[in-house]
């Protein structure tokens, strides 16, 4: 019997706009307080400072209303689902981009400028806009909800590096949490597997044989955060199961192999 079409997810508009534009906001207001002392700190994502992960988090705002700026593409190539493993090869040209848009300019006015320029952005452009980038051309709506895993991520780690507790959006955290987990599905296609996020996501993956009813052999449970660090790298699937933040049952539970789906 073949395997079940998987049927594409989607994403209301108008609350994964509204997550976007309020995240920014919250780590604006944040970054705004940041003495020189926590700017200097390190993050632990290679050279960077929080000052760097301060301006790059400006930057994924302000270079969004940019590719806004430039002239469309005539049709989409990427789905938000094909977004994270298109991402792989383009962190050095993404670092250096960021680095010479933001050089200089202190951080409340980078943050006033792209917050600004972000939010006349998505005003003007319709979810149907489709935006010319690097990894391939990509609907507005559908980038919008890779804008979550980017502001989400990046809020965790300003927050764990910095010692802050910026707040993160329940639907941009459920939006960012559901696209990598179908990101994983997609990565390794199957059922033998069901992976458990609760509140927010439930995706089966890895080949091998399909349960249709009653508890599924091989289960993996974890929090919204975990996940997302387990997905981007920040944390090893050893030390999530170690620490119980992952708790895995089943011979084929082990996903050790299908992780980070980016970093």
């Amino acid at each position: 019997m073949p395997p079940a079409k998987r049927k594409t997810r989607t994403y209301d508009s108008a609350k994964i706009r509204a997550a976007v534009t309020a995240q920014f906001g919250h780590v604006a207001d944040a970054v705004r307080e940041l003495t020189p002392e926590q700017l200097a700190r390190p993050t632990g994502l290679g050279r960077w400072t929080v000052g760097d992960l301060a301006a790059h988090i400006a930057w994924i705002a302000d270079s969004l209303a940019a590719g806004l700026a430039r002239p469309p593409a005539a049709v989409p190539e990427l789905s938000a689902v094909e977004w994270p493993s298109a991402t792989a090869s383009l962190a050095g040209k993404i670092a250096e981009a960021a680095k010479e848009t933001l050089a200089g300019a202190p951080l409340p006015e980078l943050y006033e400028r792209a917050g600004t320029r972000l939010a006349a952005a998505l005003e003007a452009n319709p979810d149907r806009r489709v935006l010319n980038l690097w990894i391939g051309a990509m609907t507005l709506g559908d980038f919008l909800v890779t804008r979550t895993v980017e502001l989400v991520v990046h809020t965790d780690d300003l927050n764990r590096a910095a010692g802050l507790d910026v707040p993160i959006e329940r639907q941009a955290l459920a939006a960012c949490t559901r696209l990598l987990a179908d990101a994983l599905a997609v990565t390794a296609p199957g059922g033998s597997v069901e992976v458990r996020i609760p509140p927010f996501a439930v995706v089966q993956c890895v080949e091998g044989p399909r349960h249709t009813r009653g508890t599924p052999p091989n289960v993996v449970e974890t929090d919204p955060l975990t996940w997302l660090r387990l997905a981007t790298g920040r944390t090893g699937w050893a030390e999530a199961v170690r620490e119980a933040h992952v708790r895995a049952s089943g011979e084929r539970a082990d996903l050790s192999a299908l992780l980070p789906l980016m970093s």
